[in-house]
């Protein structure tokens, strides 16, 4: 039996050796994820875990290819942990449409879409087909608390029941 998206993330927090079910912070006049039609659009996560900011500085320079994309990982989990609590479950989503990965890179650093290939995993892990998506991945001067990436996204819903018209019942 294949297992549900809410097992896969439990079981990738589990191997990053994280908890992502706390509350999720978010600083200033802004929201985690706005909801538009069938479109849910979260803002950008860094890879925080509670107060702290578990990867930081410069990938390619204080932090190596293998970090960046720890943070990656980090950061998608805690944007996916933000639509099970706006949707109240991973199932409601049909498609990942795309993410944005922003590096904080040395200033020789250009492997900036390998380090965006954590969260890409991620996705993949969890959505299998329906996690494969649009990608941009950019090399950054600076990103909030020194993170080392930040990601956001995009995602579709599963069209919703058609609601009973009770009319149409027959007796």
């Amino acid at each position: 039996m294949d297992q549900s998206r809410a097992a896969l993330f439990d079981g990738i927090a589990q191997q990053l050796g994280h908890r992502f079910d706390g509350e999720l912070r978010i600083g200033g006049n802004y929201v985690p994820a706005v909801q538009q039609g069938d479109q849910v659009y979260v803002s950008g996560q860094i890879p925080r875990i509670d107060n702290t900011v578990m990867v930081v500085g410069r990938v390619g320079a204080e932090v190596s290819l293998e970090q960046g994309r720890h943070a990656a990982r980090i950061c998608t989990m805690r944007a996916l942990a933000i639509l099970a609590q706006h949707l109240g479950d991973l199932d409601a989503i049909q498609k990942v449409l795309r993410i944005n990965v922003y590096v904080r890179s040395a200033e020789d650093f250009t492997q900036q879409s390998e380090v965006a290939d954590g969260a890409s995993e991620v996705l993949y892990g969890i959505f299998a087909d329906a996690g494969v998506h649009t990608r941009t991945s950019v090399g950054v001067y600076q990103l909030p608390k020194g993170a080392a990436v930040e990601v956001d996204m995009i995602v579709a819903l599963k069209p919703a029941a058609a609601p009973v018209d009770e009319d149409d019942i027959c007796d």
